[in-house]
């Protein structure tokens, strides 16, 4: 920009020593060009910042889902957990009743060992009487039928314990290799999000670049637009404003060379960098750098209507108190952001999050987790921007925070 401006007095300045009119509308010209060809790659630019813009939000989202599933498959993980745990003690516990099973069938095969290959004569021959022989002949095909009962018993508790025991260890492999996959599936959508946030803010900083230029451009073109009008109309008068502004400069010189220099005033001490306070705890959503408070300046220098906490990328946002979820989803300028109504015209505001643990309608209460801290809608680092509404306007949260 100081370059430009440069240029054009150096410019202005030449025209007007040789007051050659075609050599300002030669300038005009080739700034009139210039400024045609920055209009058209800002406008090329403009197209893909919305582009680059789209791209993001969508894989912000995309994040936003994969995240929440993540979480869903940890708890089914969890869940998983403990139902593979109760299908152990029931193993357990088969196993236990199958070593009951052998030691009976080990009694029955003992009794049937010594009473030999023809049981049901020697009992019939080994009775003084026939009441007491048809007794013993009845509990002999008894403890046969009980025998087989309890072969066939004991087979089907091993094939059930064989169908448990594979369920489980198919069960457990499913759900480690779904984790796995979303894992990396979430490794590679914050890879592709970064690289798309890097493109957004090149092409952000590229846009600014040809706004300013064309727009010092235009100023150019204006000044030199004047300057062909001065020249074609006061040629006359330009070797007297030449010599009455070389007048001027010397006088001034010479004023300057008489006044003595001030001396600098000493600098006081340079004042030691403070780190940003710490907040969380008590109603505070969640925990962290206090990087901007209310009232104070964002990163971007915008004024900030809410509270600006640092915190790691994943870290858990949780409610400020009981209410209803009415807004969860992507919104520019916030990322995935999730809006509480909490009654009595109060609400809150959760944004820049990587994911959005709940969807619109649902019943939360104070300190449920509703979202994971994050960078989305392009910011710079992982923080939660926080805000407090009342009636629609914002509020200072500090004082309501930790006074709940």
């Amino acid at each position: 920009m100081l370059g430009v401006l440069l240029a054009v007095a150096c410019g202005l300045v030449q025209a007007q020593e040789k007051r050659d009119p075609t050599a300002a509308e030669r300038e005009l010209r080739k700034v009139r060009a210039e400024l045609q060809e920055i209009a058209r790659e800002r406008r090329r630019l403009e197209g893909q910042r919305g582009d680059a813009a789209t791209r993001l939000r969508r894989a912000d989202e995309q994040l936003g889902r994969s995240a929440r599933e993540l979480a869903e498959t940890e708890a089914a993980l969890q869940r998983e957990t403990q139902v593979l745990a109760e299908l152990e003690q029931r193993r357990d516990r088969l196993r236990a009743d199958q070593d009951q099973a052998r030691e009976r069938l080990a009694a029955l095969l003992r009794a049937s060992y010594t009473l030999g290959g023809k049981a049901p004569l020697k009992l019939l021959l080994a009775q003084d009487r026939a009441a007491d022989a048809q007794r013993a002949l009845a509990y002999h095909r008894y403890a046969q039928r009980e025998h087989a009962r309890q072969v066939q018993a004991l087979s089907a508790s091993l094939d059930e314990l064989q169908t448990v025991e594979e369920g489980i260890a198919q069960r457990r492999a499913e759900l480690e290799a779904l984790r796995a996959a979303q894992q990396e599936k979430i490794a590679a959508l914050k890879r592709d999000r970064g690289q798309r946030a890097a493109l957004l803010s090149e092409l952000d900083t590229r846009y600014q670049d040809r706004q300013e230029r064309e727009k010092a451009l235009g100023q150019d073109a204006k000044s030199l637009e004047q300057l062909l009008k001065n020249l074609r109309a006061a040629a006359a008068r330009a070797a007297a404003e030449k010599r009455a502004a070389e007048q001027k400069a010397r006088e001034q010189a010479r004023r300057t060379q008489a006044t003595p220099r001030e001396g600098s005033k000493p600098r006081g001490p340079v004042a030691a960098t403070t780190p940003p306070p710490k907040v969380g705890g008590l109603g505070w959503p969640a925990s962290g750098d206090l990087l901007a408070r209310f009232g104070g300046k964002l990163p971007d220098g915008r004024s900030s209507s809410g509270v600006l906490i640092g915190a790691a990328a994943g870290a858990p946002v949780t409610a400020v108190a009981d209410g209803t979820v009415v807004f969860s989803e992507w919104m520019t300028g916030y990322g995935l952001i999730l809006i509480i109504d909490h009654g009595n015209g109060y609400m809150s505001l959760y944004a820049h999050n990587d994911a959005l643990l709940r969807d619109v309608g649902d019943r939360v209460r104070k300190g449920d987790p509703v979202a994971r801290v994050g960078s989305s809608g392009g910011h710079g680092r992982p923080a939660l921007y926080f805000e407090l509404r009342r009636d629609g306007k914002p509020v200072d949260p500090s004082a309501w925070l930790q006074r709940r």
